[in-house]
């Protein structure tokens, strides 16, 4: 990434204005990242960047660029989306530090009960992914800042067998009830043609009955634990019991800030029809490519061949995962 020139700083500068409730100036929310985990692989550059004061962000739909700031007194929260924090906990190339400068911290902590199988094969095994919640909640100061996502819930049929991760949702969700966590956030798989044509795996889309029968299990089991489902992008599953999902959510931002800084609350018009999010900034990019290498991953169309090897796909670790 080059340096910008005098006109592009001065861009950086005038962001800072872009949001506005009665008047005021509202400082932004930063995404990072929907588009890829930017925690886990590209903490040098977050690094670098939060250092820098600004990011280039590519629009995902465009080859266009913008600037946006990145300098604390312009940011309201960094939301923070991973399926491992280790890299942010232990410090790793000074990301913990560099985070610290900012007034909030928003965790979503994606737990599959997927990792470390060939699904996900670069993802932490969830027993060690859920051992990180304990630091994780006490970095940010509050257990309503962190939400877990057991999301996508999938199937698939292996050896005439349907597989599911659902057998692992009692463990994981019980494990974010005991460090305080409140809310869970659930999605449904979604295909898409590019997921499909990868060699070796046979996908399983529940109707909307079976659907609705696990989510209302998930709804009744989460409330047990003191827990609440949310359901993102995805308003039919609403009648099982879910709560429309903000993942992203301006009004809640602003009720946590420290300082009592209030965030945007307008809905944010780029993401999906369904989607409940208030305005942000993602500043993350799909050409960033997320080694994780999860084969449901609409995101990226290539993943490297070894992390689909059909061969591995009878490993114990997927054993016991009937749907």
């Amino acid at each position: 990434m080059g340096k910008p020139d005098e006109s592009c700083l001065a861009a950086v500068d005038r962001c800072k204005t872009t949001f506005f409730i009665g008047g005021w100036r509202v400082r932004h929310v930063i995404s990072a990242s929907r588009r890829t985990d930017i925690v886990t692989w590209y903490a040098a550059w977050f690094t670098k960047a939060i250092h820098r004061g600004w990011v280039k962000v590519r629009h995902p739909f465009s080859n266009d660029f913008y600037l946006v700031s990145l300098k604390p007194e312009d940011v309201h929260t960094v939301v923070l989306w991973s399926k491992d924090f280790s890299p942010l906990l232990e410090n790793r190339y000074g990301l913990r530090d560099a985070l610290s400068k900012y007034d909030q911290l928003f965790c979503h902590f994606t737990i599959t009960g997927l990792g470390a199988t060939p699904l996900e094969p670069k993802v932490p095994p969830w027993q060690e992914a859920v051992r990180q919640l304990p630091e994780l909640v006490k970095l940010v100061g509050d257990p309503r800042r962190v939400t877990l996502r057991f999301d996508p819930i999938i199937h698939w049929e292996e050896a005439g067998e349907i597989l599911s991760n659902l057998p692992l949702a009692e463990p994981i969700l019980r494990a974010a009830a005991e460090n305080g966590i409140t809310s869970v956030r659930i999605s449904f798989a979604t295909i898409y043609g590019k997921v499909r044509k990868r060699k070796g795996w046979k996908w399983i889309d529940p109707p909307l009955e079976r659907k609705l029968e696990i989510t209302s299990e998930l709804v009744r089991m989460a409330r047990s634990l003191g827990l609440t489902i949310h359901s993102c992008a995805d308003t039919s599953l609403l009648q099982a019991g879910a709560l429309p999902s903000r993942c992203i959510d301006g009004e809640l931002l602003s009720r946590l800030h420290p300082k009592g800084f209030k965030a945007p609350t307008e809905k944010d018009r780029g993401q999906r029809p369904q989607c409940g999010c208030t305005v942000s900034i993602d500043i993350g990019s799909y050409t960033m490519k997320c080694p994780s290498g999860c084969v449901y991953c609409y995101a990226h169309p290539i993943i490297q061949p070894k992390n689909l090897n059909p061969s591995e796909k009878s490993s114990p670790r997927l054993r016991g995962l009937r749907g």
